[in-house]
Protein backbone atom coordinates (compact mmCIF):
# COMPACT_ATOMS: atom_id res chain seq x y z
CA UNK A 1 0.00 0.00 0.00
CA UNK A 2 1.75 3.14 -1.18
CA UNK A 3 0.95 6.45 0.94
CA UNK A 4 1.14 8.48 -2.45
CA UNK A 5 -2.42 7.45 -2.82
CA UNK A 6 -3.26 10.27 -0.83
CA UNK A 7 -2.37 13.84 -1.42
CA UNK A 8 0.38 15.64 0.38
CA UNK A 9 -0.16 19.11 1.83
CA UNK A 10 3.30 20.89 3.30
CA UNK A 11 2.41 23.51 5.65
CA UNK A 12 5.97 24.59 7.60
CA UNK A 13 7.87 22.10 6.07
CA UNK A 14 5.65 19.57 7.87
CA UNK A 15 3.08 17.14 6.16
CA UNK A 16 -0.12 15.68 6.10
CA UNK A 17 -2.39 14.01 3.82
CA UNK A 18 -5.55 14.63 2.02
CA UNK A 19 -8.03 11.81 3.64
CA UNK A 20 -11.40 11.68 5.18
CA UNK A 21 -12.03 9.35 8.46
CA UNK A 22 -13.15 6.33 6.59
CA UNK A 23 -10.17 6.32 4.14
CA UNK A 24 -8.23 6.52 7.80
CA UNK A 25 -10.05 3.46 9.01
CA UNK A 26 -9.55 1.47 6.05
CA UNK A 27 -5.64 2.46 5.91
CA UNK A 28 -5.27 1.71 8.98
CA UNK A 29 -7.15 -1.95 8.94
CA UNK A 30 -5.29 -2.46 5.61
CA UNK A 31 -2.02 -1.81 7.55
CA UNK A 32 -2.47 -3.94 10.20
CA UNK A 33 -2.82 -6.99 7.43
CA UNK A 34 0.88 -6.22 6.38
CA UNK A 35 4.02 -7.41 7.76
CA UNK A 36 5.47 -4.62 8.41
CA UNK A 37 4.92 -1.80 11.08
CA UNK A 38 3.13 1.42 9.68
CA UNK A 39 3.43 4.45 12.00
CA UNK A 40 0.70 7.00 11.58
CA UNK A 41 0.42 10.45 13.01
CA UNK A 42 -1.61 13.78 13.05
CA UNK A 43 -1.47 17.34 13.21
CA UNK A 44 -2.70 19.88 14.46
CA UNK A 45 -1.77 23.55 15.52
CA UNK A 46 0.23 22.79 18.48
CA UNK A 47 1.85 19.53 16.70
CA UNK A 48 2.83 21.91 13.68
CA UNK A 49 4.38 24.26 16.51
CA UNK A 50 6.09 21.33 18.37
CA UNK A 51 7.24 20.11 14.51
CA UNK A 52 8.23 23.88 13.52
CA UNK A 53 10.50 23.94 16.68
CA UNK A 54 11.77 20.61 17.82
CA UNK A 55 13.48 18.96 14.77
CA UNK A 56 13.05 15.28 15.68
CA UNK A 57 9.21 15.78 16.07
CA UNK A 58 8.94 17.04 12.57
CA UNK A 59 11.54 13.89 11.17
CA UNK A 60 9.04 11.89 13.44
CA UNK A 61 6.08 13.48 11.59
CA UNK A 62 7.83 14.02 7.86
CA UNK A 63 8.69 9.93 8.27
CA UNK A 64 5.20 8.93 9.32
CA UNK A 65 3.70 6.11 6.98
CA UNK A 66 0.45 8.40 7.18
CA UNK A 67 -0.24 11.85 8.50
CA UNK A 68 -4.31 13.10 9.38
CA UNK A 69 -5.44 16.14 10.06
CA UNK A 70 -6.99 16.93 13.54
CA UNK A 71 -7.36 20.76 13.17
CA UNK A 72 -9.61 23.41 11.30
CA UNK A 73 -6.43 25.70 11.99
CA UNK A 74 -4.28 23.55 9.93
CA UNK A 75 -6.47 23.31 7.32
CA UNK A 76 -7.28 27.16 7.51
CA UNK A 77 -3.19 27.40 6.83
CA UNK A 78 -2.81 25.34 4.35
CA UNK A 79 -5.89 27.58 2.42
CA UNK A 80 -3.90 30.48 3.40
CA UNK A 81 -0.76 28.95 1.42
CA UNK A 82 -3.06 28.01 -2.04
CA UNK A 83 -4.19 24.56 -0.63
CA UNK A 84 -7.59 23.33 -1.72
CA UNK A 85 -8.33 21.45 1.50
CA UNK A 86 -12.45 20.90 2.53
CA UNK A 87 -13.92 20.66 6.32
CA UNK A 88 -14.00 16.86 5.67
CA UNK A 89 -10.11 16.14 6.04
CA UNK A 90 -10.02 17.29 9.02
CA UNK A 91 -11.08 14.22 11.52
CA UNK A 92 -10.29 13.63 15.41
CA UNK A 93 -10.53 10.54 16.98
CA UNK A 94 -13.68 10.47 19.17
CA UNK A 95 -15.41 11.29 16.04
CA UNK A 96 -14.52 8.00 14.02
CA UNK A 97 -13.22 5.65 17.19
CA UNK A 98 -16.40 3.18 17.04
CA UNK A 99 -16.22 2.93 13.19
CA UNK A 100 -12.22 1.69 14.07
CA UNK A 101 -14.02 -0.78 16.43
CA UNK A 102 -16.66 -1.84 14.03
CA UNK A 103 -13.56 -2.31 11.37
CA UNK A 104 -11.52 -3.89 13.95
CA UNK A 105 -14.32 -6.65 14.97
CA UNK A 106 -14.85 -7.60 11.03
CA UNK A 107 -11.75 -7.72 10.03
CA UNK A 108 -10.54 -9.91 13.22
CA UNK A 109 -7.60 -7.05 13.77
CA UNK A 110 -6.96 -6.43 17.59
CA UNK A 111 -6.52 -3.36 19.30
CA UNK A 112 -4.41 -2.40 22.24
CA UNK A 113 -5.39 0.93 24.17
CA UNK A 114 -2.18 2.32 26.30
CA UNK A 115 -3.51 5.37 27.39
CA UNK A 116 -5.23 7.88 30.04
CA UNK A 117 -4.94 7.66 33.54
CA UNK A 118 -5.65 4.12 35.78
CA UNK A 119 -9.92 3.33 34.57
CA UNK A 120 -9.85 5.24 31.57
CA UNK A 121 -8.99 2.23 29.34
CA UNK A 122 -11.21 -0.06 31.54
CA UNK A 123 -14.51 2.07 30.17
CA UNK A 124 -13.08 2.35 27.21
CA UNK A 125 -13.22 -1.34 26.54
CA UNK A 126 -16.21 -2.04 28.41
CA UNK A 127 -17.98 0.59 26.06
CA UNK A 128 -15.82 -0.49 22.51
CA UNK A 129 -17.03 -4.54 23.80
CA UNK A 130 -21.04 -3.23 23.98
CA UNK A 131 -20.93 -1.92 20.50
CA UNK A 132 -18.22 -4.65 19.05
CA UNK A 133 -19.09 -7.93 20.96
CA UNK A 134 -16.21 -10.12 19.55
CA UNK A 135 -13.48 -7.26 19.33
CA UNK A 136 -10.13 -8.08 20.46
CA UNK A 137 -8.74 -5.96 22.70
CA UNK A 138 -6.87 -5.17 25.65
CA UNK A 139 -4.95 -2.33 27.22
CA UNK A 140 -2.95 -0.43 30.16
CA UNK A 141 -3.30 2.88 31.61
CA UNK A 142 -0.68 5.72 30.60
CA UNK A 143 0.70 6.29 33.94
CA UNK A 144 3.99 4.58 34.21
CA UNK A 145 7.68 5.66 33.71
CA UNK A 146 8.47 5.78 30.01
CA UNK A 147 11.74 3.86 30.50
CA UNK A 148 13.16 1.47 33.09
CA UNK A 149 11.60 -1.48 34.44
CA UNK A 150 8.15 0.02 34.45
CA UNK A 151 8.62 0.60 30.93
CA UNK A 152 10.21 -2.86 30.18
CA UNK A 153 7.23 -4.41 32.04
CA UNK A 154 4.32 -2.48 29.84
CA UNK A 155 6.43 -3.10 26.61
CA UNK A 156 6.11 -7.03 28.17
CA UNK A 157 2.60 -6.75 28.65
CA UNK A 158 1.66 -5.37 25.06
CA UNK A 159 4.11 -8.04 23.22
CA UNK A 160 2.04 -10.70 25.28
CA UNK A 161 -1.28 -9.70 24.02
CA UNK A 162 0.40 -8.93 19.97
CA UNK A 163 -2.00 -6.07 19.00
CA UNK A 164 -2.25 -5.73 15.31
CA UNK A 165 -3.28 -1.86 15.95
CA UNK A 166 -1.51 -0.29 19.24
CA UNK A 167 -2.97 3.06 19.82
CA UNK A 168 -0.74 5.35 22.18
CA UNK A 169 -2.09 8.35 24.40
CA UNK A 170 0.22 10.39 26.32
CA UNK A 171 -0.26 13.21 24.51
CA UNK A 172 2.23 15.58 22.52
CA UNK A 173 5.18 15.00 22.30
CA UNK A 174 5.84 12.47 24.80
CA UNK A 175 3.89 9.81 22.84
CA UNK A 176 5.65 10.36 19.95
CA UNK A 177 9.03 10.35 21.69
CA UNK A 178 8.14 6.91 23.13
CA UNK A 179 7.37 5.45 19.55
CA UNK A 180 10.81 6.14 18.49
CA UNK A 181 12.38 5.42 21.55
CA UNK A 182 10.72 2.00 21.85
CA UNK A 183 9.83 1.25 18.05
CA UNK A 184 12.17 -2.02 17.45
CA UNK A 185 10.77 -3.36 20.36
CA UNK A 186 7.41 -3.64 20.14
CA UNK A 187 5.72 -6.64 18.70
CA UNK A 188 2.74 -4.99 16.87
CA UNK A 189 1.61 -3.59 13.24
CA UNK A 190 0.24 -0.26 13.26
CA UNK A 191 1.53 2.16 15.94
CA UNK A 192 -1.22 5.07 16.42
CA UNK A 193 -0.35 7.89 18.79
CA UNK A 194 -3.86 9.52 19.70
CA UNK A 195 -3.35 12.07 22.42
CA UNK A 196 -6.51 11.89 24.84
CA UNK A 197 -8.66 10.50 22.45
CA UNK A 198 -10.12 8.16 25.11
CA UNK A 199 -10.62 10.88 27.69
CA UNK A 200 -13.20 12.11 25.18
CA UNK A 201 -14.38 8.96 23.88
CA UNK A 202 -15.38 8.03 27.81
CA UNK A 203 -16.53 11.41 28.82
CA UNK A 204 -13.71 11.72 31.25
CA UNK A 205 -13.05 15.35 29.57
CA UNK A 206 -15.83 17.05 27.82
CA UNK A 207 -15.15 18.09 24.53
CA UNK A 208 -17.53 20.79 24.28
CA UNK A 209 -21.22 21.16 22.34
CA UNK A 210 -21.25 19.99 19.51
CA UNK A 211 -21.67 22.94 17.47
CA UNK A 212 -18.67 24.22 18.68
CA UNK A 213 -16.80 21.10 17.63
CA UNK A 214 -18.25 21.04 14.17
CA UNK A 215 -16.96 24.72 13.55
CA UNK A 216 -13.35 24.01 15.05
CA UNK A 217 -14.32 26.11 18.12
CA UNK A 218 -13.48 23.16 20.74
CA UNK A 219 -10.60 25.27 21.57
CA UNK A 220 -12.08 27.71 22.61
CA UNK A 221 -14.28 25.56 24.57
CA UNK A 222 -11.54 23.85 26.47
CA UNK A 223 -9.93 26.97 27.08
CA UNK A 224 -13.07 28.49 28.66
CA UNK A 225 -12.96 25.51 31.01
CA UNK A 226 -9.06 25.05 31.64
CA UNK A 227 -7.50 28.72 31.16
CA UNK A 228 -4.50 27.97 33.29
CA UNK A 229 -3.74 24.70 31.71
CA UNK A 230 -4.20 25.66 28.14
CA UNK A 231 -3.84 29.60 27.65
CA UNK A 232 -0.33 29.11 26.15
CA UNK A 233 -1.39 26.66 23.94
CA UNK A 234 -4.16 28.16 22.61
CA UNK A 235 -3.46 32.42 23.31
CA UNK A 236 0.33 32.44 22.17
CA UNK A 237 0.27 28.77 20.13
CA UNK A 238 -2.83 29.76 17.52
CA UNK A 239 -1.42 33.74 16.42
CA UNK A 240 2.04 31.80 16.11
CA UNK A 241 1.07 29.67 14.19
CA UNK A 242 -1.01 31.51 11.99
CA UNK A 243 2.09 34.41 11.85
CA UNK A 244 4.89 31.86 10.71
CA UNK A 245 1.94 30.68 7.78
CA UNK A 246 1.26 34.26 6.52
CA UNK A 247 5.63 34.89 6.32
CA UNK A 248 5.39 31.53 4.56
CA UNK A 249 2.79 32.73 2.30
CA UNK A 250 4.34 36.41 2.00
CA UNK A 251 7.70 34.73 1.28
CA UNK A 252 6.53 32.74 -1.61
CA UNK A 253 4.68 35.88 -3.15
CA UNK A 254 7.81 38.23 -3.37
CA UNK A 255 10.33 37.28 -5.72
CA UNK A 256 13.89 35.71 -5.42
CA UNK A 257 16.45 38.73 -6.34
CA UNK A 258 18.59 36.84 -8.60
CA UNK A 259 21.59 39.49 -8.01
CA UNK A 260 21.17 38.49 -4.54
Amino acid sequence: METPLFEEIVVLETRFHKLTACQLVEYIIQSAGLDKKTVIGNVNIRAMNFAYDIPWFNKFLNNSDIVFCDGFGVLLGARLLGYSVQSHYRMTCPDYIESLVLACEREKVSLFLLAGQPGVVDKAIVKMKALAPNLRVSGHHGYFEKSGSQNDEVIAYINQFKPDVLYIGFGMPLQEKWIIDNFDRLDTRVLLPLGACLDFYTDTVYRGPRWMTNRGLEWLFRLIVEPNRLWERYVVGNPLFFYRVLKQAVRALVPLDKEG
